[in-house]
């Protein structure tokens, strides 16, 4: 049918979008440097919508968690809805079910539904083990490809950022039968290998991926806002222990003050650094 047509029952009952401005409430006023989940629980059975009797999960909710982990069956009773997933996608930096964490404080939101298994949501704040940064499961995959050329690799490695890759890197080898060829290095989260394995297969020539399961130790990111005497500019800081250990102005938006004031981006850069040491005294 049209797209003029499609009516969209649940999303706009009022306990949904209760729901999704709490959470986000939540979110915001906690400030929390990063959001942590295990992996999502689906439940099993039918349940009835506006729609019919659907399988658990719902359709919606497939579709939403596609490239996160989840468990199914635990009871036979819808255990994560659209709503819920949506949140999760959305706010969840990291998927695991071992977290290395030091808990502050919890909270638990308790369902109506009386299951075999606790209907209960349970939140901590926390903070990780690692005094070093947060370590989160990753994976790096590779290909080798010895057919295309460095413009079509080049439109790849743009492809892939783009689809939120952590980071694309081109590395030369000799391969089989003396052909100089290509080594395609991509790291990406645990739960998005499946995702970048079809963009890879998709967009390269590669009949073949290698994955490498590895831990990836990041630090916390933070943004401020700077006034500077060439317009205002976005800060980017990387925290150590809950200290700024450096921070570094967006280069997107130094490249536009630049071509505003029609001068170089090295002096752009020299004159947002000369106002950072006058600002920290």
């Amino acid at each position: 049918m049209a797209v003029s047509e499609v009516h969209f029952h649940e999303v706009g009952a009022t306990d949904a979008i209760v729901d999704i401005v709490g959470a986000a409430i939540c979110y915001h006023r906690l400030g929390v440097g990063a959001v942590w989940s295990s992996p999502v629980e689906l439940g099993g059975g039918f349940v009835r919508c506006a729609h019919g009797l659907i399988p658990v999960p719902a359709p919606a909710t497939v579709e939403i968690l596609q490239g996160i982990p989840t468990t199914r069956g635990a009871v036979r009773q819808e255990t994560a809805t659209p709503t819920g997933a949506a949140i999760l996608a959305v706010l969840v930096d990291t998927f695991t079910d071992a977290p290395a964490l030091v808990t502050e404080k919890t909270a638990y939101g308790i369902g109506h539904r009386d299951t075999a298994l606790p209907n209960v949501l349970r939140v901590h704040l926390a903070r990780p083990v690692s005094p070093v940064g947060s370590v989160r499961p990753a994976r790096l995959l590779q290909c080798n490809i010895d057919d295309m050329t460095a413009e079509m690799l080049g439109v790849a490695m743009d492809i892939l950022l783009e689809h939120g890759a952590m980071d694309v890197h081109f590395t030369p080898i000799l391969m089989k039968k003396n052909r100089p060829g290509t080594c395609v290095s991509l790291l990406c989260s645990a739960a998005d290998e499946e995702r970048f394995k079809a963009l890879l297969l998709r967009h390269t020539t590669t009949l073949g991926i290698k994955s490498f399961p590895l831990d990836k130790t990041v630090l916390d990111i933070t943004f401020e806002r700077l006034d500077t005497p060439l317009g205002p500019v976005t800060m980017k800081n990387a925290l150590l222990g809950g200290k700024v250990i450096r921070s570094k102005p967006e280069l997107e938006e130094c490249r536009e003050i630049a071509r505003r004031h029609g001068i170089p981006l090295a002096d752009v850069y020299a004159c947002i650094g000369r106002h950072t040491k006058e600002r920290t005294g």
